[in-house]
């Protein structure tokens, strides 16, 4: 029987499962492969076994970035004997993409729409790696052109503007590198300052990937390991070395599986094994970050966690277990400033997995994740509180969830929140007098045999006398001289044009 009071239709989390496959392991396992296998391990963990992935009405996928499928979930219900009714995939980029069909599954339980519920997600870019280094064929299945879920979930709008698209902002380490640096301008700190901040906080997270038997490269790194440049972490966009960035080369599955209630009662899933979804919360910050008006700053964040935390009836102190979405730095501290919660409480961290470059960084997957390694504590903390934040493209899309063992007070509701304008116009092909807002040097990979790194560009945001934002992208090489021997953070600028500016002061950051 039910608790007392509990509405039958209440979403509950009964099963977790992930999957790790190492370097130097046999075989070249594909994301249908990883998917399956960490949906099995979830049937095992609701205490339950595979029946209950085969009574599974509805399947919903995370897109995978290492081999394109059209429905993931199809493949991955065929590979377990299970035949949902339904299918709903992600759209193809975003690491929003889990706490959204979270979301999606959860709301469809609560309005009755389904009983039993499978989510999952896999990479496989290590395995597809490896495979172009030693010529392997991949005995991955196909599928045909033009398959389509029965639903997709998330926007699939391009993240550039024109202008960041000219000052080569073309992937995350860029845009994210750039937010780093604003961050630090808003801060007031000096590099050397800065580097020991998110070499600190890079850090800690490696202690908790330590202990985490799905992480990617569980060992400790000190400080000094993580921001010094070596030939084995070279520079790539400053502030970022390689080891403080998304590790996306990896093969990593993680699966979860929902039930109603009285689905989960009748299977006969022990009551220890039940974990609650308490708030879904999704949002979108100003959609290119050359037009907001805080480069390193989430309104969205901060909103989305008022809603879930609202949902559950808490405040931010209550929550006992929290994982930050953690592609870069950055992103760990925006998301912490806008939730309330100190980047350095040893009682706190930041991190349930470790983050995305030591437990690694399965494409859009990384938060299925850490729901379910965050499933696991509260199972073994029942009275306890956790929270999840996924992020998609450059600090955009936004989800946060809130979970307990404990019953939710009411029944679950998925919010998509509105986002307070927080815009600034940009001014592509501006000229004359601005400041440094931010910076970021972006290097490449020398030529063999050392790679040593080679400065190749600085793109700087600057801020006009009318408070507009333009960037600029330099490739001479007496102005990337000029910002890898100073700190042009803050100073003055006159820009000539797209590509040429000249720096007229030092840096006001002390």
């Amino acid at each position: 029987m039910l608790p007392a009071g509990m509405d039958p239709r209440t979403p509950v989390l009964v099963g977790a499962g992930q999957v790790v496959h190492r370097p130097g392991e046999p075989g070249l396992p594909g994301p249908v492969e990883l998917a399956a296998e960490s949906l099995r391990r979830a049937a095992a963990d609701s205490g339950v076994g595979a029946r209950l992935l085969r009574s599974a009405d509805l399947i919903a996928a995370v897109a995978p970035v290492s081999r394109p499928y059209g429905d993931l979930g199809a493949l991955v219900a065929a590979d377990l004997g299970a035949t949902p009714k339904r299918t709903v995939q992600s759209v193809r980029f975003g690491g929003d993409a889990p706490q959204r069909l979270l979301n999606t599954v959860a709301q469809d339980i609560a309005d009755g729409r389904s009983d039993v519920a499978l989510i999952t997600g896999a990479e496989a870019v290590a395995s597809w790696n490896a495979a172009a280094r030693t010529g392997a064929v991949l005995d991955w299945p196909e599928q045909p052109e033009g398959t389509r879920p029965g639903a997709t979930v998330g926007s699939n709008r391009a993240p550039n503007s024109d202008m960041e698209t000219a000052a080569g902002l073309w992937g995350p380490v860029y845009f994210y590198a750039l937010m780093e640096t604003a961050l630090r301008h808003r801060l007031g700190l000096s590099e050397a300052a800065h580097r020991e901040r998110i070499g600190g906080l890079w850090s800690r997270l490696s202690e908790v990937a330590a202990r985490n038997p799905y992480a990617w490269q569980p060992a400790v790194r000190s400080v000094a390991d993580l921001v010094t440049p070596t030939h084995a972490n070279r520079t790539v966009s400053t502030p970022y070395p390689k080891l403080l960035v998304a590790n996306l080369s990896v093969d990593l599955g993680a699966g979860l599986i929902l039930c109603s209630a009285a689905a989960a009662d009748a299977a006969g899933v022990p009551r220890d094994r039940w974990v609650f979804p308490h708030g879904g919360a999704t949002a979108t910050d100003e959609w290119f970050v050359s037009e907001r008006a805080d480069m390193a700053a989430s309104p969205a964040i901060a909103v989305a966690g008022g809603a879930v935390l609202g949902a559950a009836g808490i405040g931010i102190d209550e929550i006992a277990h929290i994982d930050l979405y953690s592609c870069f730095p950055v992103a760990v501290q925006v998301g912490a400033e806008a939730l309330g919660l100190s980047i350095d409480d040893p009682a706190r961290p930041l991190s349930v997995t470790g983050g995305l470059t030591f437990a690694g960084g399965p494409g859009n997957n990384y938060t299925t994740h850490s729901i379910a390694t965050l499933s696991g504590l509260l199972r073994d903390d029942p009275h306890a509180y956790g929270l999840t934040t996924a992020l998609g493209w450059y600090s955009t899309k936004h989800g946060v969830g809130v979970y307990s063992a404990e019953p939710p007070a009411r029944l679950f509701r998925a919010v998509e929140v509105d986002v307070p304008a927080a815009r600034r116009d940009p001014e592509p092909g501006y000229t004359g007098p601005a400041t440094v807002e931010s910076y970021t040097v972006a290097y490449r990979k020398g030529p063999a045999p050392d790679h040593a790194d080679e400065p190749e560009a600085v793109v700087v945001s600057a801020l006009t006398p009318a408070g507009t934002r333009i960037l600029v992208r330099a490739s001479d090489a007496d102005t990337i001289a000029a910002c890898t021997d100073g700190d042009p953070l803050g100073a003055a600028v006159d820009i000539a044009t797209a590509d040429t500016f000249t720096l007229l002061t030092e840096t006001s950051v002390q």
